[in-house]
């Protein structure tokens, strides 16, 4: 089957070679387990059953994951997927959150509708970039509870530089868009975690802050407080010399300006970072392949 899933339309038949997203037809994924560094009403104390799928259809000059980015995993089928969504209920999971899942779309569908079958009952988190297509987003309309999405960039050419994807913007809008009408306004359970809604997070890079107000103008304009904002400041720089304006982390001045900024317009309904979460720590490993 010609693969036409996600924007790239990188007409590759996937069961005979891997797409542009690095991977072929069957599912394959790099680590199963809580996870506990999520946004607070997503990992919560007792954390997020994460599932990390391999491969990506984004290019992202400093991607954290490059490992599995590239497609580093173990094929699974769709039958186990399924059992790790129950062994992670069983380990006290607040979710089900499934990162960087676009380019499995039509299977995680049917898994899903499994799972749900087979009882099933924790919010769904679709852990996206992004750059996905509205028209898959639409199919995951009563199976998915949770968008937590991220807005990279304002323009096409910052997305074309650091993530080969001159579209993004425009993809993202879209894609946002039919989050925020499948799903509506963020709800919440009463011990604070997110039942339902759209998290939209922005990843603030280096010597990229009018790009970063852009987005926020954009999303408070265009939802106001029908969305949750995210404003990252974990960005940690990996081997990044030929990048030399990312090649550092953004300094605690330059975020607290981004910070005063979201203030200033009227955001109210969002997450900011504090400390030091700059760190290749909080990123999992994936050599072990974690409960898959």
């Amino acid at each position: 089957m010609i693969c036409s899933i996600c924007p790239r339309k990188c007409n590759v038949d996937r069961q005979e070679s891997n797409g542009f997203c690095g991977v072929g037809n069957n599912l394959k994924i790099s680590r199963a387990a809580l996870h506990f560094y999520e946004e607070p009403c997503i990992s919560g104390k007792s954390g997020s059953g994460t599932v990390f799928f391999s491969g990506c259809n984004l290019r992202c000059v400093y991607c954290q994951n490059k490992t599995i980015a590239e497609g580093y995993g173990k094929e699974i089928t769709i039958d186990r997927l399924v059992e790790i969504f129950f062994e992670l209920k069983e380990k006290g999971a607040n979710n089900i959150n499934l990162v960087t899942p676009d380019h499995f779309a039509p299977k995680i569908i049917y898994v899903l509708k499994k799972a749900k079958e087979k009882g099933l009952n924790l919010p769904i988190v679709y852990n996206t970039s992004g750059y996905c297509d509205e028209n898959i987003i639409k199919l995951l309309d009563g199976l998915v509870d949770i968008y937590l999405t991220d807005f990279k960039y304002f323009n096409c050419e910052t997305a074309e530089r650091y993530s080969s994807a001159y579209d993004y913007p425009q993809v993202a809008k879209k894609a946002l868009k039919s989050m925020v009408n499948l799903v509506g306004k963020p709800t919440f359970l009463k011990n604070g975690i997110m039942k339902r809604g759209v998290i939209v997070r922005h990843l603030c890079l280096p010597n990229c802050a009018n790009e970063t107000k852009n987005i926020l103008d954009y999303l408070y304009s265009e939802y106001k407080d029908d969305i949750i904002i995210s404003i990252m400041n974990q960005f940690t720089p990996i081997s990044l010399e030929k990048y030399p304006e990312l090649n550092r982390k953004i300094t605690e001045e330059e975020y607290q300006n981004i910070v005063d900024y979201a203030n200033l317009i009227g955001i109210n309904n969002a997450y900011i970072q504090e400390g030091d979460t700059a760190k290749e720590s909080f990123i999992p490993s994936f050599f072990e392949l974690e409960g898959v």
